[in-house]
């Protein structure tokens, strides 16, 4: 038997249960494929800028920086820019630090947006192939109570394997969601904490460069 007829096979013998479970597939692997894509070209956009800006914030260049932050897509560009915007009126590292952890209070939740519907779906989906594993017994003692005893044997075995394939269906899907949601969790605290790291980085080079450019007394 191919690959290809026991699949077939193995959704047939599986009963109606089991197309709730394919949609509740079909849809974590939706979701799970478009945050992947989205926090990888969030995280190369972010290097790419910061690896831009970093000498030009290192040497005071800070108008240049304004005009590469403001006309960048990256989320790391709305927290210079913040920044930036902030110093053109006096303030204390503080004011900075708030204006620009303002930009990470607006970034941070679309980095997160959806991954946690990947656990969700997880959970649900075992209970659906719980639920379709109760029908496939329920429905073959219900069965077998009013067949003769020759028939009995067949409609068990029916049973049972509607029962176990929802069971193995969404584990098999379960596991899996469950280990992508770790995944994209870490891939988005990996983000964020290199969002947190060039911001200190900022505040420190301003800092500096205040400094220096300070009249000596």
């Amino acid at each position: 038997m191919s690959i290809l007829e026991f699949a077939v096979k193995f959704f047939q013998d599986s009963g109606v249960a089991i197309y709730f479970s394919i949609a509740i597939m079909a849809i974590g692997l939706a979701i799970a494929i478009e945050r992947y894509i989205f926090l990888n070209r969030a995280r190369s956009q972010n290097r790419k800028l910061w690896a831009q800006v970093l000498p030009m914030l290192q040497n005071g260049r800070f108008k240049e920086v304004q005009g590469v932050t403001e006309k960048s897509d990256a989320a790391i560009g709305k927290i210079v820019a913040n920044g930036l915007q902030r110093m053109q009126s006096p303030g204390r590292r503080e004011d900075i630090d708030a204006a620009m952890e303002e930009g990470m209070m607006e970034i941070v939740p679309r980095l997160e947006k959806r991954t946690h519907y990947i656990a969700t779906f997880a959970n649900v989906i075992t209970l659906v192939g719980l639920l379709g594993t109760i029908i496939g017994l329920i429905k073959g003692f219900t069965a077998v109570a009013a067949v003769n005893p020759a028939e009995k044997a067949e409609l068990l075995s029916a049973s049972i394997s509607i029962a176990m394939n929802n069971t193995a269906f969404a584990l098999s899907v379960a596991i899996p969601f469950l280990l992508i949601h770790a995944f994209l969790q870490a891939r988005t605290s990996e983000i964020v904490d290199g969002l947190e790291a060039a911001k200190i980085s900022f505040l420190n080079l301003v800092q500096r460069i205040k400094a220096e450019s300070a009249p000596a007394r």
